[in-house]
């Protein structure tokens, strides 16, 4: 006669075998994600290639050539949007070096991707290449967080999340936009140090004068340290004026003849920088449409959500011209690099006019 096991028997079997197999937080923390750098792949005559075929081949190549013409365009101040998981995933050295070399004049982008990823790596912390088939509860149980196939170690998110409660408190107890606050962290990068400030993208932004909005700004590590400086000076602290953001920036549409946007992925930084334009008609001020658009993402139109709604259905509400514009309906890790990589490479951005738009606000 055969033995059967209980089924207690066997989850208790089940169970010590695990226990044996369980791997330490150092077995998954081990391969960091390295971030793609445009400078070493020349991908120009392999983008220029795509003109000749069609889909989202030929709509990436159009998007590179209207990313050239704001490029070339010297009246043209170009604002760069960032929504999704870019900076874990990889792509943070295309947007440092946008921004070093004077390809984007301006950014808007999510809390997460600045704070979270950026700020958090150059306080010397990574990233790490992972997989979504996993125990989640043991991830939880080691302190990893999951971001789809990459891996961060949160015990230290939450240094990130206490250095910037630590330069809240350093500030003068006001109301600040996000801007005026992500400047006070390129200060003290710029200070303090940091293990990997040489790629940080808050930092390049501080030494080129070039602002950086982030309107959800309590979405992020700034919002568990907002949280830790209020409770610490309730009376008398730090916040964040999310409509000061909105003046702040569209005083950056007010102060251009022209403007471009580059938007990977959708989301509020998207909209809020297509809202510019209205805010500038709404304060009786001339200013025209954004001049050239592109959009890089992966939303379904079918939802009329925001982030996927189109370039074109902007124009009806007055914000973008529709000479200059294209969405590439790609994923971001692999349609940035190439359309920023041709750009870079075609080197049209050499000997253009520097706009230090941090300097309006200073």
């Amino acid at each position: 006669m055969l033995y059967k096991s209980s089924n207690f028997e066997l989850n208790v079997l089940i169970k010590e075998i695990k226990n044996v197999m369980k791997m330490d937080k150092k077995d998954y923390l081990k391969d960091p994600v390295k971030h793609i750098d445009i400078k070493e792949h020349n991908v120009l005559e392999f983008v220029k290639s795509m003109k000749y075929m069609a889909f989202s081949a030929r709509d990436l190549y159009r998007a590179a050539t209207i990313y050239d013409r704001m490029i070339s365009d010297k009246d043209t101040t170009i604002i760069l949007t960032l929504a999704g998981s870019l900076f874990s995933a990889g792509l943070k050295k295309v947007v440092y070096d946008l921004i070093s070399n004077n390809m984007v004049d301006a950014v808007v982008s999510t809390g997460a991707i600045m704070v979270d990823q950026d700020f958090f790596e150059a306080l010397g912390f990574k990233h790490y290449i992972g997989t979504p088939f996993v125990d989640d509860n043991e991830m939880r149980e080691l302190h990893i967080d999951r971001i789809y196939d990459t891996f961060i170690d949160e015990d230290e998110l939450r240094i990130c999340d206490d250095t910037t409660a630590e330069i809240f408190d350093s500030l003068e107890p006001r109301p600040y936009s996000s801007r005026e606050l992500l400047w006070h962290f390129g200060k003290y990068l710029d200070e303090k140090g940091g293990p990997k400030i040489d790629d940080s993208v808050i930092y390049a932004a501080y030494q080129n004068n070039v602002p950086i909005f982030v309107p959800a700004f309590s979405d992020c590590s700034a919002g568990f340290g907002i949280i830790m400086h209020q409770t610490k000076n309730p009376y008398k602290h730090v916040s964040f004026d999310s409509g000061k953001d909105f003046l702040e920036l569209t005083k950056v549409k007010l102060n251009s003849k022209e403007t471009g946007i580059f938007m990977v992925g959708g989301g509020v930084p998207k909209n809020f920088t297509q809202d510019i334009v209205v805010a500038a008609d709404i304060l009786k001020e001339d200013a025209p449409m954004h001049k050239y658009a592109v959009q890089i993402t992966v939303a379904d139109v079918r939802d009329g959500a925001l982030s996927s709604s189109t370039l074109k259905e902007a124009s009806s509400w007055g914000k973008v011209e529709t000479n200059f514009e294209q969405m590439v309906y790609s994923e971001a890790t692999i349609a940035f690099p190439l359309i920023a990589g041709y750009v870079y490479h075609k080197g049209s951005w050499k000997g253009r006019e520097k706009k230090e738009l941090q300097k309006l606000f200073l």
